[in-house]
């Protein structure tokens, strides 16, 4: 059985456990080292002990024996001798320095978070009046934001210590209200009238309707965070980890999408890949698991310690970006300088029909995955077993206004330097002629093995003159754009099926001839 000790505290006997005795003595002896030697310091001890047996009597009562988590509790609630004020001691000719007021939020006489109970305690005012002000001023805006302004800035007298500064000489008054089983003070309004207790609960009621309105508009928000990064991480494990990227497509027929990793090994070098990876991850997950915690704080109303861990992550992810930023410079520059080159071809003899066949074939080719651009304006297939890339060309006609066809391409490539781009475009893999009344051309176009993509392109332009007939042979997978101008001169450019095999070149663009007509 533990060893009891009784003593007198403020004329109070109390039974106190041996451990919990201990504590006591070296706090009692470091409040007395504080004070003894300054004017007025024994009232200000006898005050404390007189604080200290009201808080033994709300946590025990006069029967039950002081252990060690009473004590502690009673020191939390007073503060540790530290915390309060210093005072100036001289030892030929002592001296009293009184305690300087300090603004807090007041916790025992709040109806939000304590501001106005604050302020009141620290001006001996009513705390009604300051509480009238205020929503009188947020009727026209600018009381909301100084209230929250001071929420944010005054911290909380949630200590003895505190509530002494908060209350300065007026303080031995109102610790004479009745003490609640926690150690608080009972909300009595020590300084307001009947009338403003009546004020008082009046606000206290319509702040009890806003804090649940306040609580359900943050469970809506913390819904939507939890969903937001939810849904978020679900997709990036779908496309990235499974490979699925058709999944979350809004037009899939006509926007198609490699999945980012195996298309990456054909941008970047080798050995930057699956850092880019990795810290493309962290900067996109950790922010949506932030929104995921808290969300859920929004929705639960909890706290926890977690300012370290906040902070971690917050470096981490600052490293992450930094990183990656580093490395996509370093990438980028493969794509610093564009190159195009052009050739033109002219036929003397421009013939009535002109015929557009392709020898190579998409159909023949053999790739395992595609990236196509939105409504295939430009599409890439990719051998992933030989590291071969295949790009479709397009083809636009225009009328020609020197009345003679022809045609012209151009190349595009990109690298570090001119040099190198001119020499990406002069490894392309791509045979374009003009022979009599026929052009023909492949459907796609070759880069070199294990070359990197650059964004490389090829367009040809056809120019025939305004009566001219255009057939295409055996239905060519090109992109198929007219270019024309109209009344104000200005040019204009259409997308056409080259499922239609003969057109005609008016004033107003090619137009679509059936086999009858003709």
């Amino acid at each position: 059985m533990d060893k009891t000790i009784n003593i007198n505290i403020a004329g109070t006997l109390f039974q106190i456990d041996d451990e919990a005795y201990l504590i006591l003595r070296d706090y009692l002896q470091a409040i007395n080292n504080r004070f003894k030697n300054v004017q007025g310091g024994h009232e200000t001890i006898d005050d404390i002990e007189y604080r200290i047996a009201e808080i033994f009597q709300s946590q025990k009562g006069l029967s039950g024996a002081i252990s060690k988590e009473n004590v502690e509790a009673m020191i939390s609630i007073i503060g540790k001798p530290e915390d309060f004020d210093h005072y100036e001691q001289d030892a030929s000719a002592p001296t009293y320095t009184s305690q300087r007021k300090r603004m807090y939020r007041n916790p025992d006489d709040s109806i939000i978070s304590g501001v106005c109970g604050g302020i009141g305690a620290y001006l001996n005012s009513d705390p009604v009046l300051f509480r009238i002000l205020f929503v009188i001023s947020a009727i026209f805006g600018i009381g909301f934001f100084v209230y929250i302004a001071l929420w944010i800035a005054l911290p909380s007298a949630n200590t003895d210590s505190k509530k002494r500064e908060m209350y300065g000489d007026a303080y031995n008054s109102v610790r004479s209200q009745t003490l609640k089983n926690d150690g608080t003070f009972a909300t009595n309004y020590h300084t307001t009238s009947k009338i403003g207790n009546a004020f008082n609960e009046i606000f206290r009621a319509i702040g009890r309707v806003l804090f649940i309105i306040l609580r359900i508009f943050l469970i809506i928000i913390g819904i939507v965070l939890v969903l937001t990064g939810f849904l978020f991480i679900l997709s990036y494990v779908m496309i990235f980890v499974f490979k699925y990227p058709g999944a979350f497509s809004f037009d899939s027929s006509g926007f198609n999408l490699i999945n980012f990793r195996d298309f990456l090994n054909y941008i970047v070098t080798p050995s930057a890949s699956p850092w880019i990876i990795f810290l493309t991850s962290v900067a996109l997950l950790l922010p949506m698991l932030a929104l995921i915690y808290w969300g859920v704080k929004m929705i639960f109303w909890f706290k926890a310690k977690d300012g370290i861990l906040s902070l971690i992550a917050l470096v981490l992810w600052v490293m992450a970006l930094t990183a990656l930023a580093i490395i996509m410079f370093n990438e980028g520059m493969s794509f610093a300088k564009t190159a195009n080159t052009t050739t033109k071809t002219v036929l003397t003899d421009s013939p009535d029909t002109l015929y557009i066949t392709t020898d190579r074939k998409i159909s023949e080719l053999k790739y395992q995955s595609e990236f196509t651009l939105p409504h295939e304006e430009y599409s890439v297939f990719i051998n992933e077993d030989k590291r071969e890339l295949f790009i479709r060309p397009s083809l636009t006609v225009e009328y020609s206004k020197d009345n003679q066809s022809g045609f012209e391409v151009n190349k595009r490539s990109s690298g570090q330097t001119d040099i190198a781009a001119m020499k990406k475009i002069e490894g392309f893999d791509f045979n374009c002629s003009l022979k009599s009344d026929t052009l023909r051309f492949d459907e796609y176009f070759t880069l070199p093995a294990g070359q990197r993509w650059a964004a490389d392109n090829i367009k040809i332009n056809l120019f025939i003159p305004t009566g001219k007939i255009l057939k295409l042979v055996n239905n060519p997978k090109i992109m198929f754009h007219s270019i024309f101008r109209n009344d104000y001169n200005e040019n204009l450019e259409s997308s056409l099926e080259s499922g239609n095999s003969i057109w005609v070149m008016t004033d107003e663009g090619l137009k679509h001839v059936n086999e009858k007509s003709k």
